[in-house]
């Protein structure tokens, strides 16, 4: 690692050419392959340091598509990373089949005094369009499954976070989906989205995405806006932070960065401080701003430590106003039962002498009511509920608390 500084980049090499020389005598004594530059690098610039270096030189954009290249899974995720590398390489053309130049093609190639380097602009940009293409038809895909969720009205949480602070760990402990996750950067390249349980039996859908870094090049921005999609349309935002990162208030600046940038700057979000096993001065807990809302949640995805509690501050900010009650559901009212069931509201339920079933029912009071308008039922009819008496409520606070939730 080389240092020093200057004032602003030189035009031809980024660095000056007395730092240029020392990179090659190092890059020569360590028979180095290649050399990274944690910067941005003009194809000129790239170029000139090649010859210069006699290795392969890879600026900060590079690396990034050469890590998300290797970590690609899915074929959506490698038709994103092939559509960034080949922005990437458009810029990075240069005339290198002199010999070939002013040469006539062959039908579908070169046509009269077609260069070599044109051959290749054109092979590149039909190789873009038809990948935007193929993108197109995940993103309608996408766009259907939305659809699908919100006519079902089922609640969307997106992970976010930087890069490598545990976003997977996360997601496989409180789904037990068993999705890849390791201590690397980008180990995830797709989203995927599971069901999640929590308290009452509510259901909502909670998706992991893919890691953000400063400086996320924009090309790399573009190429996975389909996947970012997820954390834009999401209910809910859990940006999950390292908390033994001593750099973490900086890493918040550079999440909520690329938030902005794919608009999802205005998506409610809760601070999720991962990893307190690996910190001597956390504690799994909830803290809440002054109004009582939750702001931050402690826990340990690796541990399990704090899981319970993150899902119960979920229940509270996705589906605040909950119905507590009981109903009285005829067999006529068939229908209204099996919905109920459906939805998985029924707490318990008793039938008296006349067959009348008494269901004791949680659920979001817009689920509720939306289930009362399918099966026919009117709010204030026959079958209206009964609200829970107030110590009920009490004891349902209480029962939070000894959790570890405060009020």
């Amino acid at each position: 690692m080389l240092g020093g500084s200057r004032i602003k980049p030189d035009a031809g090499l980024f660095v000056g050419s007395g730092k240029a020389e020392e990179a090659a005598a190092a890059v020569a004594a360590g028979e180095a392959e290649v050399a990274i530059f944690n910067h941005e690098l003009s194809p000129s610039q790239e170029r000139n340091l090649e010859k210069l270096l006699q290795c392969r030189v890879l600026s900060r954009a590079g690396l990034i598509l050469d890590i998300f290249a290797r970590r690609a899974r899915t074929h959506e995720g490698k038709l994103q990373v092939e559509l960034a590398q080949l922005h990437h390489l458009s810029t990075r053309l240069v005339r290198g089949w002199s010999h070939l130049e002013r040469q006539g093609g062959g039908i579908g190639l070169r046509g009269p005094g077609e260069t070599q380097l044109e051959l290749d602009r054109r092979l590149v940009r039909g190789r873009i369009d038809k990948v935007k293409r193929d993108l197109e038809d995940v993103k309608r895909h996408r766009a259907l499954s939305r659809r699908a969720r919100k006519r079902n009205e089922t609640p969307l949480v997106s992970i976010v976070g930087y890069t490598n602070a545990g976003k997977s760990t996360l997601f496989n402990a409180m789904t037990g989906a068993g999705t890849y996750a390791a201590d690397q950067l980008f180990a995830t390249l797709d989203t995927t989205i599971r069901k999640l349980q929590l308290p009452a039996d509510q259901e909502i859908l909670l998706a992991d995405t893919v890691g953000f870094i400063r400086d996320l090049p924009h090309d790399l921005v573009a190429a996975f806006r389909a996947t970012l999609e997820e954390a834009r349309e999401a209910d809910l935002l859990l940006h999950v932070l390292d908390a033994a990162d001593p750099e973490r208030t900086t890493r918040i600046e550079q999440v909520n960065a690329v938030l902005q940038e794919i608009e999802a700057d205005e998506v409610p979000t809760l601070l999720v401080f991962n990893k307190i096993d690996l910190s001597e001065h956390e504690t799994a807990r909830v803290e809440r701003d002054e109004s009582g809302r939750p702001k931050r949640v402690f826990l340990s995805a690796k541990t399990g430590e704090g899981l319970d509690a993150l899902r119960e501050v979920l229940s509270e900010l996705i589906f605040p106003d909950l119905f507590e009650g009981e109903m009285a559901v005829t067999p006529a009212q068939g229908k209204l039962r099996a919905l109920l069931y459906a939805s998985h509201a029924v707490q318990s339920e008793r039938i008296d002498e006349a067959g009348i079933a008494h269901l004791q029912l949680r659920l979001p009071r817009p689920r509720y009511e939306r289930i009362c308008r399918e099966a026919g039922v009117p709010l204030n009819g026959a079958a209206a509920a009964r609200p829970l008496e107030s110590w009920e409520r009490g004891h349902t606070r209480a029962g939070r608390a000894s959790k570890g939730i405060r009020n």
